[in-house]
């Protein structure tokens, strides 16, 4: 079902726009009923406009529901067949990564921008959590959260045209971190639906983490849940895991799942997982809402095929 979440700042007061975006809402939801591209791209540029996302719903038998894209200079023509898994929300890492922006209008240097409308009409982007502003680097981001937010706040105020879901922060956390609760009172500031990703390669535990992050994050932020499996710092069983002790402690509707779509490999750097070895993730993880990480890097439609034959029984993937 469909429902209009106003982000902070964006209308207060002002019955009317709310009015107007709840029928952008209807409007969108007929469109795509018949099929109306044209008309559905209006309606969403007046949902925007108004600061309202509509929801996205997840199909039941579908492998995961998300794709998490790393825009880099390289990997700026997203394409690909995700949605043969049943991806219909595309999770971009960020729109500005150290001074460069990826949409254009960000007060930064945009030399190269993606092609956000045709994006927008792919069946994995039906719905899109943006990334706000981030450094490349872990720990230049964590020492400079108060600039990040700023940075975002001011990416937020200009929106790529695309289907908003919600916002992501690309701060990451882990229990390693000691003043990582330094970032509670500054995502207040941040629009919402508001996501941060979280990670655990030192293994306390599931419940010793789910308690650290119920310390200190705000009670209207949602977290995305590194499974580890890429790093090999646990199976997709321990995840599962992982992801049942936040539910608990945070809520279920705050906790999703990213499946790590790659594995290290021989003298350096990553490679994609084969289907063998990410097929037991996702299975593990039914239940939650999944994005794979990362589509165009690792999530070729070769993997998606062979993912989809272990699915049906069709013999080993390769």
């Amino acid at each position: 079902m469909a429902r209009c979440i106003a982000q902070p700042g964006a209308y207060s007061g002002a019955v009317a726009r709310t009015h107007v975006a709840c029928l952008a809402c209807l409007t969108f939801l007929t469109c795509l009923t018949q099929r109306c591209t044209r008309a559905a791209v209006a309606a969403l540029c007046a949902l925007a406009a108004a600061g309202c996302t509509l929801q996205v719903p997840a199909h039941a038998d579908a492998l995961a529901q998300g794709v998490v894209w790393q825009p880099d200079n390289d990997h700026l023509d997203l394409r690909g067949n995700w949605d043969k898994l049943g991806v219909n929300e595309l999770l971009v890492q960020w729109i500005a990564v150290d001074d460069v922006a990826y949409m254009a209008g960000a007060g930064l240097p945009a030399p190269r921008v993606p092609d956000w409308v045709r994006i927008s009409n792919e069946p994995w982007a039906r719905g899109v959590i943006v990334g706000l502003a981030g450094f490349a680097d872990e720990k230049k981001a964590r020492a400079n959260m108060e600039e990040l937010v700023e940075r975002s706040l001011r990416l937020a105020k200009v929106r790529p045209p695309v289907h908003i879901t919600g916002w992501y922060f690309p701060v990451e956390a882990d229990p390693t971190w000691a003043d990582a609760a330094r970032m509670g009172p500054l995502l207040e500031r941040l629009p919402k639906p508001l996501w941060i990703s979280v990670y655990d390669t030192s293994n306390i535990g599931g419940e010793a983490f789910a308690k650290w992050l119920d310390g200190w994050l705000p009670r209207d932020v949602g977290v995305l849940l590194q499974d580890g499996c890429g790093v090999y710092a646990r199976g997709p069983a321990a995840a599962r895991e992982y992801a049942d002790a936040l539910a608990a402690h945070l809520g279920k509707k705050r906790v999703r799942v990213i499946a790590e779509a790659f594995r290290p490999k021989q003298g350096g750097g990553f490679r994609a997982a084969t289907a063998a070895e990410l097929a037991p993730q996702l299975e593990a993880y039914r239940g939650y809402r999944v994005y794979v990480f990362d589509g165009p890097h690792y999530l070729s439609p070769e993997l998606v095929d062979g993912l989809l034959a272990i699915r049906h029984g069709e013999g080993k993937a390769r």
